[in-house]
């Protein structure tokens, strides 16, 4: 029987499942971050050939073909090379690279026309038509856009506790959070050349990073969603996702409304997914703006949430091999990559 390696290259972790042409996944493993962009072409490869070292049980076995799913897919990428990495695993075919996507969208439908909004570290719309990226929007990365993003998110915590503390915004409760974060005591009458302690020390630890480490704030304004200004944040960060799913839909009216048209829709990414408050703020969002001017009537928006792309990956192999991935084969491909996981 035919086999193939699917695998799914983060910048952080990568994940790697064979799967037959009847959708059965066989085998599993991950390993570190595979993306070469992020990590360096040699520690990638290293980490794609372990994960799929772990996928073939630690042995060579007959691959008919791989594919890679990663961030950066559009780029000269040595093929050669990674055709070379996974033949001692016992690769007869080639090695395909695709967007990372494409893999998350088909985590979520075997459908080839559909609507896919990530917001993880970054953020990233797009509309899938004939199974390849028809329009994308957003993922412009955190100087250009990123808009709703984790690092978004954890820029504005950043800012708002800055303009807290010296008075030019409202008090908070991310205050006492982030502080704390950092290791920063909270003492509200030190002060040093006219400034608050607290102040200097939060400018010196939040420039010590890198920008896109901003995204560990991220989770500290789900913890106080009663508060303004989280709140707040909350909303504009699914105000601006909703605007970048917007932008990639092709659901224009005569009014000149944009207005979801495609179906399914796919959510992935840790914003999204981790806790419901920005999906289902952006689900409210986009519902307001799809209702018929005047009628009163709403079209239901139900995304489908899928927490990373491996399970795409495997539907892209398969359909990238000419097989047909129907709902039967799609059902299997979930079901015994749960089973593998579990």
């Amino acid at each position: 029987m035919q086999k193939f390696l699917a695998i799914d290259a983060g910048g952080t972790s990568t994940r790697a499942v064979l799967v037959d042409p009847a959708g059965y996944c066989h085998g599993y493993g991950t390993a570190g971050g595979g993306n070469p962009v992020s990590r360096g072409f040699g520690p990638a490869l290293d980490a794609l050939v372990q994960a799929s070292t772990l996928a073939l049980g630690g042995r060579p076995a007959a691959i008919e073909g791989v594919l890679v799913a990663m961030a950066g897919a559009s780029l000269e990428l040595p093929l050669h090379l990674f055709q070379a990495g996974f033949k001692p695993l016992g690769l007869a075919g080639n090695v395909m690279i695709e967007t990372d996507l494409l893999a998350m969208f088909y985590s979520g439908s075997c459908h080839d026309e559909g609507l896919a909004l990530i917001a993880g570290t970054g953020a990233v719309g797009a509309r899938i038509a004939g199974s390849q990226l028809a329009a994308v929007a957003d993922g412009t990365g955190w100087l250009l856009g990123d808009k709703g993003s984790g690092f978004w998110l954890g820029r504005e915590i950043a800012q708002a506790v800055a303009a807290a503390l010296d008075g030019r915004g409202k008090a908070t409760a991310l205050t006492e959070l982030v502080l704390a974060e950092l290791g920063i005591a909270w003492e509200p009458h030190a002060r040093t050349q006219g400034r608050l302690r607290a102040q200097q020390q939060l400018i010196s630890r939040v420039y010590e990073q890198s920008p896109i480490e901003l995204s560990r704030f991220t989770p500290l304004v789900f913890t106080v969603q009663e508060d303004d200004v989280a709140r707040d944040i909350i909303e504009r960060a699914a105000n601006a996702l909703a605007k970048t799913l917007l932008a990639v839909s092709l659901g224009v009216e005569s009014d000149g409304a944009a207005r979801i048209a495609a179906r399914p829709l796919v959510f992935g990414g840790s914003v999204l997914t981790k806790g419901s408050t920005v999906a289902q703020a952006v689900v409210d969002t986009l519902t307001a703006n799809n209702s018929e001017p005047g009628s009163g009537i709403n079209t239901a928006i139900t995304p489908i949430l899928v927490d990373d792309g491996v399970a795409g990956s495997a539907v892209l192999v398969l359909k990238r091999h000419g097989i047909d991935v129907d709902a039967g084969v799609f059902s299997r491909i979930q079901d015994s990559l749960a089973a593998l996981r579990s």
